[in-house]
């Protein structure tokens, strides 16, 4: 081979290499964003307690969940979730869900327990 043909393979090797950089988000695993929004519900058995809904930033097909008080984060290693499901193999591809609702293809880590109720005034 001439060197001209070197270089042509060096500039295409270069220039594919800058696009792969350029773009290399294409290959990162997307981040999951979660809001919680308090919900008014006329059907709220205590007023002090307000429903929260949790939005994620996509249809995300999810393998585990968890909600724990923000107190329990901060004082122990191992905190106690209020709501915990595991999802064995397919759980539903989902974009929004309340507290304690049941979500399909998922269920409670331990058979049969519920969501803890919310308690006013608690992060």
């Amino acid at each position: 081979m001439t060197r001209k043909y070197w270089k042509l393979i060096a500039l295409v090797a270069l220039l594919g290499g800058l696009s792969l950089y350029l773009n290399r988000d294409w290959f990162a695993r997307e981040n999951i964003q979660i809001i919680h929004l308090p919900s008014r519900a006329p059907h709220a058995q205590d007023s002090a307690i307000v429903p929260i809904i949790f939005a994620l930033n996509h249809k995300f097909k999810l393998t585990s969940l968890e909600v724990v008080p923000l107190r329990d984060l901060e004082g122990s290693k191992f905190p106690h979730p209020t709501w915990h499901l595991v999802s064995e193999s397919n759980s539903v591809p989902i974009k929004s869900f309340s507290y304690g609702d049941h979500i399909h293809g998922m269920h409670p880590e331990v058979k049969g327990a519920q969501a803890d109720p919310l308690e006013p005034g608690v992060t």
